[in-house]
């Protein structure tokens, strides 16, 4: 990097946002997790409402997940608008997306076909994870595994939980609000987003593009570099195993309700208790990488989620509730370590493009992870071994940060990360 632009870059870190600011994208970035997550997420519990409402069967849903989601290859087209148009207004993109398409749930989604349209727009707005961008660019060295974890805890307040009874039960209304509810959701957050200012970083990028001290690029062609594509190739491999993992994930709802007979109202009290301890996990680990390494951190999160998958497979009574909440607890934490570490190990020039290609190539899991849960529900009607299948993918990444052997980013500024690599 020439000196002009460690200058440049460093007066950006002698001269940081505001407190008050801070908070105020905190919060922002939050919410739009929150949406984000959200929508991601809500299959959980709708899942059996949609088997009734369009009569198929699980792995017949499954395996039209993998045929709709070939859309999610497309990511990097949504990513790359980072890099070309700023953070600011790719963010206002991303949330006209998600609650746009949620809201066509509710008005369009007569035919299965039509609902697989609309519900693959929206899962493809949220794979993005363009909301973990801003805060990491602006955040402080020493503390941005803390705040980009306190923007991820902010996306798990339980909504999932306590919406679907008020909106079912209580108001009567159809499932479909429950992907609806956030075309109401998007309006406060359109107001907040007048409030958010481009990034400093990138504020610079585009200055010297300007100048012509840089290239201008699309999807990063011809300024992406052999490294970024080593980083690129290992985030993607970590991503894609806890993509596939995450559709395993979303049938425990199912698991409950159809299987073990849980009401709606049952199943809710349990997942709103497994998303306040998700929000627990964040918080600590963020805390845990940024005092002890990303790598020990990532380490911990996959051996603690694949004991208790394993425990999950063949509990019952009290300890079935107590070993899902333990999930939740894991997820979470292994989950921090994708939204802090891929965003920072990428340069800011070409940050959205890496992120896009590497979101690209993770997207193989929204493929091969519907054929792969459809196939073992019809294998294991039960469910037993489908959750110890999942303990044994989740391992994985354990053995991508053994043989690739990342960079440790420990409280290290971007600049030195990117020097560092």
């Amino acid at each position: 990097m020439s000196k002009i632009v460690n200058e440049k870059t460093a007066g950006t870190a002698v001269h940081p946002r505001s407190r008050g600011y801070l908070v105020y994208l905190i919060i922002f970035m939050g919410l739009v997790a929150l949406m984000d997550q959200y929508l991601s997420t809500i299959k959980t519990t709708a899942l059996p409402y949609i088997l009734e409402e369009y009569n198929i069967t699980p792995t017949q849903f499954s395996n039209l997940e993998g045929i709709f989601f070939v859309a999610t290859f497309f990511i990097f087209l949504l990513n790359s608008l980072v890099d070309r148009i700023g953070r600011k207004f790719s963010i206002l993109f991303l949330i006209l997306i998600m609650g746009l398409a949620s809201g066509g749930i509710v008005l369009f989604s007569n035919t299965i076909y039509w609902f697989m349209i609309l519900y693959t727009l929206v899962v493809f707005a949220t794979v993005s994870n363009m909301w973990s961008i801003p805060i990491s660019e602006e955040s402080p060295n020493q503390k941005r595994g803390k705040y980009v974890a306190l923007v991820y805890i902010l996306g798990l307040i339980p909504l999932q939980a306590l919406l679907p009874p008020l909106l079912m039960n209580t108001l009567g209304l159809s499932w479909k609000w429950m992907y609806g509810v956030m075309s109401l959701f998007m309006l406060p957050l359109l107001v907040l987003w007048f409030f958010m200012k481009e990034t400093h970083r990138y504020e610079v990028i585009h200055q010297e593009r300007q100048e012509g001290k840089r290239k201008n690029h699309l999807f990063g062609i011809g300024v992406i570099n052999k490294t970024d594509i080593r980083y690129i190739i290992i985030s993607a491999s970590i991503w894609l195993c806890w993509l596939v993992y995450q559709f395993f994930y979303y049938w425990l709802g199912y698991y409950f309700m159809t299987i073990k007979g849980y009401t709606l109202g049952q199943w809710s009290t349990v997942l709103l208790v497994t998303l306040l301890v998700a929000m627990g996990a964040g918080f600590l680990s963020g805390s845990i990488m940024d005092k002890l390494g990303r790598k020990p951190t990532l380490v911990m999160g996959y051996l603690g989620l694949s004991a208790i998958l394993v425990l999950l497979a063949f509990s019952n009574g009290i300890l079935l509730p107590i070993a899902t909440v333990l999930i939740g607890f894991f997820t979470s934490f292994t989950y921090t370590w994708i939204v802090v570490y891929i965003p920072e190990i990428f340069p800011t020039e070409r940050r959205g493009a890496c992120i896009g290609w590497t979101t690209t190539i993770a997207r193989g899991s929204y493929v091969v992870g519907p054929f792969l849960v459809g196939w073992l529900l019809k294998l294991y009607p039960t469910m037993e071994w489908f959750w110890v299948a999942a303990a044994a993918i989740v391992l994985l990444p354990i053995g991508i940060m053994f043989f690739f052997k990342p960079a440790e980013t420990r409280v290290q500024d971007l600049d030195e990360i990117e020097g560092s690599r």
